[in-house]
């Protein structure tokens, strides 16, 4: 992929950015990952940007230790295994670090990618079904060492990565941070002009150790990818949703996708008249890739909660709905592409989601089931939570690069420009880059 080592000339002796190299690299970014803990939506807090000569970090989309604050707790995440899982997916996907001074010491990492996915724009007669669907570029896992802020790193990494997504054909850049990451905000919407774009809700709910119970009157079944990817075209056409990857199918098929679930009612609806309903869903297991852990919970939250546990090891009979332990590192599930349609679709909907808990109960990892959803989506009314494990703090930000971004200055596609667009109500967040 050749990324060609440039650099300002007046940084050229102290900042170099270059391709990750696993053999020589993997150690100081892991140790490096490990010292910017961060919050759950956004990569890492940092400094002020406006007080850094050349750039600041950010806080980004989710990756390790991200902190979301949630009355006087974190919610802390921390990526495992492959440093590439959140953008493999992806045919174009890269990792630049940068490297500091004559003993070119790793202190600065992000994570980019393109990928096709949809805009959620209603087709025209001017407007031809392959511009439903558009090349966007992803910037995430932004990392800067805290001994080695204020001097321009991120800045130089951010433009970096921006130049290889255009060179590859991107015509929009997207990031993700957090409403309370005021650098982060500054950062990119000062310094890169990205705007504020999506407000995307995070909905968690705990995995209990008893089984959900879904109502007789429902039926789940699990679909083959095939069949799951034909119902999400009939049911999540791209003129329907943003940011619907073009690859679905591959999503599907990803070993990292449990299953997708299609609930129904048994014997059809009561009354032939009306509508039939259904409900569908699709599960991620996250467990491999993401380790999160609440930290700043009070004494007493802690024994409360352990003593629930105990009590219900002892007495299953009761059915406390016990909270697993939450202190300690653990994994999650995600939900993604819920669907459903007719008078009895969120009665199903919910049952997916209790479906999904027996599920996710069976990996003792797995301690809580949550779901990335559109503010206005309606199956946001209908997903089981937990405000203590919930947020709205996400915000997701977009600029126009290359071509269309010149484009638009010349004043050309003005009515076809995505940053200014209305939402379409469903945005699909792709479990690959959570």
């Amino acid at each position: 992929m050749g990324v060609v080592d440039e650099v300002e000339p007046m940084k050229k002796t102290m900042i170099r950015v270059r391709e990750f190299d696993v053999a020589r690299d993997l150690r100081a970014v892991e140790e490096l990952e490990r010292l910017c803990q961060v919050g759950l939506s956004g990569d890492q807090s940092s400094d002020d940007p406006a007080a850094d000569d050349g750039g600041a970090e950010k806080k980004k989309r989710r990756r390790s230790g991200k902190t979301k604050k949630k009355r006087g707790m974190s919610l802390y995440v921390e990526q495992i295994g492959d440093p590439f899982a959140r953008v493999r997916h992806a045919p174009d996907h890269v990792m630049l670090v940068a490297e500091y001074g004559e003993e070119e010491e790793v202190v600065g990492v992000i994570k980019a990618c393109t990928r096709m996915v949809s805009r959620g724009k209603k087709k025209k007669q001017s407007f031809s079904s392959s511009k439903q669907f558009v090349k966007v570029a992803c910037l995430l896992g932004l990392r800067v060492s805290p001994s080695h802020r204020r001097l321009g790193i991120a800045t130089e990494l951010v433009r970096r990565a921006e130049s290889w997504c255009a060179a590859r054909g991107a015509a929009y850049a997207t990031m993700a941070t957090t409403e309370s990451n005021a650098a982060s905000l500054a950062l990119f919407a000062g310094r890169f002009a990205y705007a504020p774009f999506r407000r995307p809700v995070f909905l968690g709910h705990p995995v209990h150790r008893h089984r959900a119970r879904v109502p007789r009157a429902h039926r789940v079944l699990r679909l083959p990818p095939p069949l799951a990817a034909a119902a999400y075209a009939a049911l999540l056409p791209p003129s329907a949703a943003e940011f619907l990857p073009a690859d679905l199918l591959a999503l599907l098929n990803h070993k990292l996708t449990l299953g997708t679930y299609l609930a129904i009612e048994r014997g059809g609806p009561e009354d032939p008249a009306r509508p039939p309903s259904f409900a569908l869903l699709s599960v991620w297991d996250a467990t491999r890739s993401l380790r999160l852990r609440v930290g700043g919970a009070p004494t007493l939250l802690r024994a409360s909660l352990a003593a629930a546990r105990a009590l219900d090891r002892h007495a299953p009979w009761l059915q406390l709905p016990s909270v697993p332990d939450i202190f300690r590192p653990f994994g999650t599930y995600l939900m993604y592409g819920l669907r459903m349609s007719g008078p009895e679709g969120p009665a199903l909907l919910r049952s997916l989601c209790r479906h999904a808990h027996n599920v996710a109960r069976k990996n003792p990892a797995c301690a809580v089931l949550a779901a990335d959803l559109g503010p206005e989506d309606p199956a946001a009314a209908v997903v089981p939570h937990w405000t203590k494990f919930s947020c709205d703090e996400d915000v997701w930000c977009i600029k126009k690069l290359g071509a269309t971004a010149d484009s638009n200055a010349a004043g050309d596609d003005t009515e076809d420009d995505w940053t200014t667009s209305p939402a379409p109500g469903v945005l699909f967040v792709d479990p690959r880059e959570f």
